[in-house]
């Protein structure tokens, strides 16, 4: 079949990556990929915002599959658009993508089908916000209530950091996306992510991972896009990812049937675990980044079927097969990444990197006559598997330092959470 995969990251590196395994594949379109996918399909020059020119397209190509992989176009209504011109797509319908569209909606199927969650306030003008945080008192998170791009969330430790928060939100800081602020319960414990593919009715388990979303060794610094994951997180044993799927996940897939939106595509769950249990921090309607790069590594089945599945409603009865190895990124990114950056650096060695046990995804570069540049400020996902945690993130930084790009940088201590399970 002819695929079309929407993206430009490391996740639609590590999708197009695996897509391209599959038997059932004859051509992969992708719109408008990166330097690393050049060698995995056929790059399609083609405005994602419109929607009809993707219609078009696909009838043109013959494609039977769409694979939505940033959330912007789903939050837009890109999955509407597809199944109105009877196009099969792999994302959730624009109502269903509120589940990380708007902080506020996840909040409110939380409140109505009773998911363990933070404390919240949601606020439309700074007054009230500043008032109930002073009342709170920190820590504290404030959220943009809109999609950010990753950077509309505050964890304000002191109660200036978060007033601060605040004005920057409603003064314009992150756009529409802050015209509305959710403020959050600080949670404590450990942080991990479990993931689903969803046909509406059911939700089949995908795996789990954690990230580094702070820039620095340590964890921090700012926070980012994602500086680096492993896959599987030790912490979601078997038995708390039973109680991730009947305390959360079946209670939102039941909540959003009845609210007339049935969830198909991924939901990433992001979760706080602590000696109470699971607490669902947020949704995301799409695979996470660096997430995915770690998962496509350790899964075994044939990805195609499986999003078909999602597609079609077909879902019941399907299984998925991993690795049991463990799978690590680390993120390379720009020097003064996340603040300003220079764009254009050439990055070299890459070619060195000849081992069916490391991948490199491609994020942020371009590829001119066989030179790969950087573009963006994360630019390059190191990954790699391994029969423990600790021989995962050796032969990842392995890899690392054999990659010449003196503009980059990374942090160093990428899956010390599970190294120190291990030792």
């Amino acid at each position: 079949m002819n695929i079309l995969l929407i993206g430009t990251g490391g996740r639609e590196h590590a999708l197009a990556w695996k897509i391209a395994q599959s038997p059932l594949l004859e051509t992969l379109f992708i719109a408008t990929g990166n330097g690393g996918t050049t060698e995995l399909g056929v790059h399609a020059d083609l405005d994602t915002t419109d929607h009809q020119a993707v219609v078009s397209f696909c009838n043109l190509k013959s494609v039977e599959l769409v694979v939505v992989g940033p959330e912007a176009p789903l939050v837009d209504g890109l999955s509407d658009s597809l199944n109105q011109a009877e196009i099969n797509v792999f994302g959730p319908s624009k109502n269903a993508a509120q589940l990380e569209g708007s902080k506020q909606f996840t909040k409110a199927v939380c409140d109505r089908m009773n998911i363990p969650t933070a404390v919240y306030g949601h606020f439309t003008n700074a007054a009230d916000a500043r008032a109930y945080v002073q009342q709170q008192g920190a820590p504290i998170v404030i959220k943009a209530d809109g999609l950010a791009a990753g950077k509309g969330v505050t964890v304000a430790m002191y109660l200036d950091d978060a007033l601060a928060a605040i004005d920057d939100c409603f003064e314009g800081a992150f756009g529409d996306a802050g015209a509305e602020v959710v403020v959050e319960q600080f949670l404590t414990g450990e942080e991990a992510s479990m993931f689903f593919l969803c046909d509406g009715t059911t939700a089949l388990p995908f795996g789990t991972a954690q990230d580094h979303k702070r820039v620095g060794d340590g964890d921090t610094g700012p926070n980012t896009g994602g500086m680096g994951a492993y896959s599987p997180a030790p912490v979601l044993d078997e038995a708390m990812q039973q109680r991730v799927i009947n305390e959360i996940v079946n209670p939102t897939m039941i909540g959003m049937t009845r609210a007339g939106m049935p969830f198909q595509g991924v939901l990433y769950a992001g979760l706080m675990i602590d000696d109470q249990g699971p607490k669902l921090i947020e949704y995301n309607v799409r695979f996470g980044d660096p997430e995915c790069q770690v998962l496509m590594m350790r899964l075994d089945s044939d990805l195609v079927p499986l999003l078909m599945a999602c597609a079609k409603g077909d879902l019941a009865g399907q299984s998925a097969d991993w690795s049991q190895d463990f799978a690590l990124t680390v993120v390379m990114a720009a020097l003064g990444y996340p603040g300003a950056y220079e764009k254009g650096s050439v990055i070299k060695g890459l070619e060195l990197l000849d081992d069916n046990l490391i991948q490199v995804f491609h994020a942020g570069t371009a590829s001119t006559n066989g030179v790969i540049t950087a573009t963006g400020g994360r630019v390059l996902g190191v990954t790699a598997r391994g029969g423990s945690a600790s021989q995962a993130h050796q032969r990842a930084y392995q890899a690392v330092a054999r990659i010449d790009w003196p503009n980059g940088f990374c942090r160093s201590d990428i899956g010390w959470r599970a190294v120190a399970r291990e030792t």
